[in-house]
């Protein structure tokens, strides 16, 4: 059996997992999937995260992605970076520069095993602040500047692709060349904040295939976290690996340590349990129904017939189910143009909202922890996120150039 086989029906641990620490933030992204800004109260305490750590080290899961929120405005940020290296437990945190300076990126310099990613939403103040806020870009920049000055090695600039900055692909590169970074781009999803903005933010259907023969020319070095298989569909396959890791190799730990099979999906039909429960995080891993449900073996469903679906895998399962599209369907980008005829067929159709929101804006989510709810996949297709199990972790440095690629 190959390698990718057995990552379709799972394995003993997630190869990274991403964790979010805190939804608190000092930003406002219009597009933020987790809809961070305040901190919950019922967040893990830092007891409690070493616990999760610690059964990590158990599982040996080799590499963790931290975001939130800010993970950087957590008091314990830097204690439990340095635990979960002490424990054999890799870091990539990604943050909006704002505790990065002089001293901190010295610091990580020192550091093994951490990996540190800048988000930069535009090349320009004017584009990036228009969807980050105001300030954010300088922000960012001091962030690299900082950390190419500590000599810290290759950080990542991470850039949500968004209606405004395609044409800045280019200048994205530049940047990346000047602080001795390398790019990832990736796709916008309609979920937590970015429903709110995604008509008006993703990009046209000329913007894809401008992406993709960008990324054919260009995209050499740059990671994709496997975000554009949709895009494979106008001619060259993208290189990556194209496999849904949802629930299989990869999943999300939140703040108050509810467990969901994608990390662009934070929504009840995608929980799968909670790490405060008997059993813990392993537990859920290894014997939750919705993680078992989707590692069995899955059909194109109506994408099957299509000539590129073994290229494009039918799409993001996050962006189908937060526009309200069948699971097993075309995805809402599809650049054949059959995931317009699906948004225009929808009809009455409620299209799914997150259950979290913790906004500045928005009343405190009061939302009780609970079991999972069974997600009905039907014939859903393999493909259902965009982050590859292998990238955007140890796999940016580790991998053969074409896994790495992703």
């Amino acid at each position: 059996m190959k390698l990718v086989d057995h990552f379709q029906y799972g394995l003993n641990s997630p190869i990274c997992l991403t964790w979010e620490l805190t939804y608190a933030c000092n930003l406002a992204c219009v597009h933020c999937l987790s809809s961070s800004g305040r901190r919950d109260p019922r967040e893990l305490t830092t007891a409690e995260a070493k616990g999760v750590i610690d059964e990590l080290q158990r599982m040996q899961v080799f590499y963790i992605n931290i975001g939130g929120g800010e993970p950087t405005v957590r008091p314990d940020f830097w204690e439990l970076l340095d635990y979960s290296i002490d424990h054999n437990v890799g870091v990539k945190f990604s943050t909006n520069g704002i505790k990065l300076d002089k001293k901190r990126s010295e610091q990580l310099a020192r550091t093994d095993y951490v990996d540190v990613q800048i988000s930069l939403d535009g090349a320009t103040a004017e584009v990036n602040d228009h969807v980050r806020g105001p300030g954010s870009y300088d922000t960012a920049i001091r962030a690299l500047e900082n950390l190419a000055e500590a000599g810290f090695g290759q950080p990542k600039i991470s850039v949500v692709m968004t209606r405004q900055n395609v044409d800045q692909l280019d200048e994205f590169k530049s940047i990346a060349d000047k602080y001795n970074a390398q790019l990832r781009i990736t796709r916008l999803r309609p979920s937590g904040r970015g429903a709110d903005v995604w008509d008006e933010l993703h990009p046209l259907p000329s913007q894809q295939k401008q992406m993709y023969d960008w990324l054919v020319a260009k995209g050499d070095q740059v990671l994709t976290g496997d975000s554009f298989f949709h895009l494979s569909a106008f001619g060259e396959a993208l290189p990556g690996l194209n496999l849904c890791g949802a629930g299989r190799v990869v999943c999300l730990i939140d703040p108050v340590g509810d467990v969901y099979a994608c990390p662009f999906a934070i929504h009840e039909n995608f929980l799968a349990g909670n790490v405060r429960s008997p059993g813990g995080f392993k537990e859920v891993w290894e014997n939750s129904d919705l993680f078992t449900e989707l590692r069995q073996p899955q059909t194109g469903g109506a994408c099957a017939s299509c000539m590129h679906y073994d290229s494009c895998q039918g799409g993001c399962m996050a962006a189908k189910f937060f526009t309200g599209l069948p699971l097993d369907g075309p995805d809402p980008e599809c650049v054949r143009g059959f995931g317009e005829q699906a948004l225009a067929a929808r009809d009455g159709v409620e299209v799914p909202k997150s259950d979290v929101d913790h906004s500045r804006s928005a009343p405190r989510n009061s939302r009780t922890p609970k079991g999972p709810v069974m997600l009905q996949l039907g014939t859903r297709p393999d493909k259902a996120c965009e982050t590859s199990p292998l990238v955007d972790g140890v796999a940016d440095t580790r991998l053969s150039p074409a896994a790495a690629r992703a």
